[in-house]
């Protein structure tokens, strides 16, 4: 239990709810097709998900590090600013905030097919509309009643989307066939073609691992367990991922599963006859599209919760209730419900994917700042002070988190980075405004009147040796 600025007491996230929260983060909707999305690419494909999986722990241990270093709300910006000032810290608040709120309206979109499938209903534009505005809201109220809700829907949203996950991972084990298995590289060109190309599909699978680090300040003992978090969370969405992808592909004949638009369906219906395997995984779908809706409207109240106390974001972002901060909670579903309400309604849904599409590279920004903030810190501050073999594994890992996070970058192909840091350039008109209100110390015109007029200047904090 702890004071916020509102005056009254909230819970804190134990272990249990960040873990759940970095799990339901990271897999939304988007394992429900990814079997039939890397089929095309062969049994390459799981390699593909183990390196990636490497590289996600490696930025998971990167981000329990810097949570030791800076245990606060905001995660990556904090960090960011930390190391390299005011506008890297903005440029990486910026960034985040916007993927939230248009991967919110994303997310809530591709939720209204997965519920026509679970209730067999054709809907009118008017019913899609009101199908996707209930999956925004409904998480936002349980945001807006504070982290007490947001932690019980979390967790139970996260139990009911893995059970049916982890059934048809682990049961279908004991369906496999190799001969549904396709070859190991599909199609032309070499399998390290295939690995990347694989690997370019998956590489957001693991979007999210940094979930616990950005509400740290509402996590108990945050040195402790958002670095135990973030590693559990991404091991259990691996190994998700991987288990379910394989029985999937053991189950559903190769070709069958290329062509497929419900593969874990399909693997349930071959499993057990008939076709009550599409109502199931539905059901999970949408339970899972609710419980990553709820994290991530958290996700994007945080971020500019952060900037704001810090003078970056309009200092109303920084105002909290029972633990959330509301009006962040409140611009993010309002902004997605006007992306989701475009989406229906303009017929310009060209549109809609495009700014999707500059979300895929502003997930990566704030995990290369985070990255180079780690190294940074380990190189400016540790020397003399840690062991040299643990200052070279850490700064293994920060290099391969950095890497990891370029290779996503590298991923997200150039349309996306080239939008991205357009949309990215344009945030610099909101740091220069805010930058621009913010007060500044008297110029002192000889050195004595610096001393005795001007506002003293705070020594930076040091750095503490993790």
């Amino acid at each position: 239990m702890h004071d916020t600025t509102d005056g009254t007491h909230t819970r804190r996230f134990g272990l249990p709810t960040a873990v759940a929260l970095v799990m339901g983060n990271i897999i939304g909707g988007g394992i429900f097709l990814l079997p039939a999305s890397v089929a095309p690419f062969g049994t390459v494909s799981l390699l593909a998900f183990g390196v990636l999986t490497v590289g996600a722990i490696a930025l998971a241990l990167v981000f329990g590090r810097l949570a030791e270093r800076h245990p606060h709300t905001g995660g990556p910006y904090v960090y960011a600013r930390a190391a390299f000032g005011d506008f890297a810290g903005f440029l990486s608040a910026w960034s985040y905030w916007t993927m939230t709120w248009v991967s919110n309206a994303a997310l809530a979109v591709a939720g209204v097919g997965y519920f026509h499938v679970l209730t067999g209903s054709k809907g009118s534009l008017a019913a899609d509309l009101t199908v996707a505005l209930a999956m925004l809201w409904l998480p936002a109220l349980a945001n807006l009643a504070g982290t007490r809700w947001v932690g019980a829907v979390q967790l139970v949203s996260t139990v009911l989307k893995f059970v049916p996950l982890l059934f048809v991972a682990v049961v279908g084990l004991f369906f496999f066939d190799p001969k549904n298995l396709g070859h190991f590289h599909e199609g032309g060109g070499s399998w390290a073609g295939g690995l990347s190309a694989s690997a370019a599909i998956l590489l957001y699978s693991y979007v999210g691992v940094e979930s616990a680090a950005m509400s740290a300040g509402e996590v108990r003992d945050p040195g402790r367990n958002v670095g135990r978090a973030s590693v559990l969370g991404t091991i259990g969405a691996a190994l998700v991922y991987l288990l379910g992808t394989l029985s999937v592909f053991g189950a559903v004949p190769h070709d069958k599963l290329v062509g497929s638009t419900a593969p874990f369906s399909d693997a349930v219906n071959a499993m057990f006859g008939g076709e009550w395997g599409g109502a199931l995984i539905a059901g999970a779908a949408v339970i899972s599209i609710v419980g990553a809706l709820n994290g991530w409207t958290l996700m994007s109240a945080q971020m500019p919760y952060a900037a704001a106390k810090d003078g970056l974001f309009p200092a109303a972002f920084a105002r909290k209730r029972r633990g959330v901060p509301t009006v962040g909670v409140l611009a993010a579903s309002v902004l997605a419900t006007g992306l989701t309400v475009i989406n229906y309604v303009s017929g310009a849904g060209g549109v809609f994917e495009i700014l999707v599409l500059i979300t895929t590279f502003s997930a990566t920004v704030p995990y290369l700042l985070a990255a180079a903030a780690q190294v940074y810190f380990l190189l400016t501050g540790q020397r003399g002070r840690v062991r040299p073999a643990r200052l070279t594994r850490d700064l293994v890992l920060a290099l391969g988190a950095f890497a990891f996070s370029f290779w996503l970058v590298a991923g997200a192909g150039y349309e996306a980075v080239y939008q991205g840091v357009l949309f990215l350039f344009a945030g610099v008109l909101v740091y220069a405004w805010m930058a621009a209100r913010r007060p500044r110390p008297a110029a002192a015109g000889t050195e004595a009147e610096a001393v005795e007029g001007a506002p003293e200047r705070s020594a930076p904090e040091p750095v503490r040796a993790v």
